[in-house]
């Protein structure tokens, strides 16, 4: 994966589906470093490490998938309440490879920590002993082969000498493009605001283009805050967040063995104590960290293997969440109605499909739908106003907006996923080789 760093920040069309990237900037306590491991026959970064020198409160969410990846086992087994660093690597997914994956995540924490030990003892005033339960692991890549524990451990001294403290948005970059696979942008986002009159930072990357569908988390995505709060606090905010960011999104329906989102918080802001998630104080930092899950969400969206459009779906005015979510996925999730958008044929009979087989209480004569501006269906009928032609040149669009009005409710519920085409064919087809 050669990408030119200069070429990718002077280009909006090179994510012009979701606009411009965000330049990524320094967060005090945190520190990144990446290289390769040689885990893919071309040559390009594919491990990646965050280290928090002073340890950093964390909380994050995995896959419901009943069965779950050797690294997520090793994080579940983590009660620390703060870490000091957490691996990512590509090409491998650790997952269906037994007591031998776990074994090698013991092996690489037991290194990893060693190495971070002589770090901190040869720089800081105070340093401390890293533990191996210390660390965080997270991969990314093909399920059921052998974990490549060798080509990682000899990595780790040069990756923990390549560790930067101070942060711009080229190492940021280099981070996102380190753990992708698939994925064809790497995905950052941004956002600033106050807790008290402290101002704080907000920042996360993400990776996710196939297998992607909500029992959780969907993806890969790391958020990064220099505030001061508790690991009981970061875990019910971001519980919170994922479910109509992470969790509304869907490329292909199928839900990983691997996915997680994690928060990290290094607490180098002295913001005011927080002792309650309904504190006041957090309200901004709440609505931020929505923000930024979202951007991250929609990107993973936009750039789904072989993806053409990023697609939203609204389910509006129904009598349950639940039923708005269950109609906007059987929508997302559909193959017809995802290759109809990819041909850009406004086939409207494939929505109606999609909404009669999600097996919610509706009545008919009350629905409505849009595409974009432009009404097709109201009252349960065909939109005296609807014309085929404005309707195929709306197809045209890199971004499609769905609406769906059951008019017997109150709650809604908004989907993001995309178009289904002959380049997703090719890229999982063609996966491993």
């Amino acid at each position: 994966m050669a990408i030119n760093l200069n070429n990718l920040f002077n280009s909006i069309s090179k994510n012009s589906k979701m606009g411009d990237f965000q330049d990524l900037e320094h967060v005090d306590g945190l520190s990144i470093s990446s290289t390769s491991a040689n885990l893919y026959s071309k040559q390009r970064d594919d491990l990646v490490l965050f280290y928090f020198r002073n340890g950093a409160n964390h909380a994050s969410v995995y896959t419901q998938s009943k069965l779950i990846s050797e690294n997520i086992k090793w994080n579940l087994k983590i009660n620390k309440k703060k870490i000091k660093a957490i691996l990512i690597n590509t090409r491998n997914a650790n997952a269906f490879t037994g007591k031998e994956g776990f074994k090698g995540l013991k092996v690489l924490a037991d290194n990893l920590s060693e190495e971070l030990t002589l770090k901190q003892k040869s720089e800081e005033e105070k340093p401390e002993k890293i533990d191996s339960n210390d660390i965080l692991f997270a991969c990314t890549g093909t399920i059921g082969e052998i974990f490549p524990t060798d080509k990682i451990k000899k990595c780790i001294p040069d990756l923990v000498k390549k560790i930067r403290y101070k942060q711009n948005k080229y190492i940021w970059m280099k981070a996102a493009m380190g753990i992708l696979t698939t994925d064809l942008k790497p995905k950052l986002a941004m956002e600033e605001c106050y807790i008290g009159n402290k101002r704080v930072k907000i920042y996360g990357i993400a990776k996710g283009s196939g297998m992607i569908f909500p029992n959780m988390a969907t993806t890969l995505g790391f958020i990064f805050t220099d505030a001061t709060i508790s690991s009981t606090i970061l875990k019910q905010l971001l519980k919170q967040n994922i479910q109509k960011t992470f969790n509304a999104i869907s490329c292909d329906g199928d839900t990983s063995t691997n996915d997680m989102v994690s928060i990290f918080a290094t607490g180098e802001i002295s913001n005011s104590n927080l002792k309650s998630i309904k504190d006041k104080k957090l309200s901004e930092f709440n609505s931020s960290l929505f923000n930024v899950l979202l951007n991250l969400a929609k990107r993973v969206a936009a750039d789904g293997e072989g993806a053409s459009k990023f697609i939203s779906i609204k389910v509006k005015n129904c009598k349950t969440e639940e039923d708005a979510k269950k109609i906007c996925f059987s929508i997302a999730n559909s193959p017809l109605v995802k290759t109809a958008i990819a041909g850009e044929d406004p086939n409207w009979g494939r929505i109606i499909m999609a909404i009669g087989k999600a097996n919610v209480d509706l009545n008919p004569n009350k629905l409505a739908i849009k595409f974009g501006n432009i009404t097709i269906i109201e009252n349960g009928k065909l939109s005296y106003s609807y014309n085929e032609d404005e309707a195929a040149t709306y197809m045209k669009d890199e971004k499609i907006d769905l609406l769906v009005n059951l008019n017997i409710g109150k709650k809604e519920f908004t989907s993001y996923t995309m178009d289904l085409t002959k380049k997703y064919i090719e890229i999982n087809s063609d996966y491993r080789t």
